[in-house]
């Protein structure tokens, strides 16, 4: 029988477990990381989501919408090139359109 303390001769069976169970979490944990940082590239790396604007506005010719935005008597298109494009709620009718300036 070994009387070394420092060397037992053979590890408890509730310390197997638990050696066994951390090295299990840790393969774990990291596979869930790699899974997340896979699903973060992989939904960047996709096409632009496209916006869907409510059946009621009908845009210009050859305008595309960027953003909407919609208050209790108007609601207001932000198109991609540079302009806010402002609707009548009830007629459905452009009242004005604004010029957005970039900054260089």
């Amino acid at each position: 029988m070994n009387s070394d303390p420092e060397f037992p001769a053979e590890e408890p069976a509730n310390l197997k477990f638990l050696r066994r169970l951390v090295t299990t979490l840790t393969a774990t944990m990291i596979v869930g990381l790699v899974v997340m940082i896979a699903l973060v590239v992989i939904r960047l790396n996709g096409s632009p989501p496209t916006m869907a604007l409510p059946d009621y506005i009908t845009l210009p010719d050859g305008t595309r919408a960027a953003s909407f935005t919609q208050a209790p008597n108007w609601y207001a298109v932000v198109t991609d090139d540079d302009r806010i494009l402002i609707f009548n709620r009830d007629s459905g009718e452009l009242t004005q359109q604004i010029k957005v300036k970039s900054r260089p």
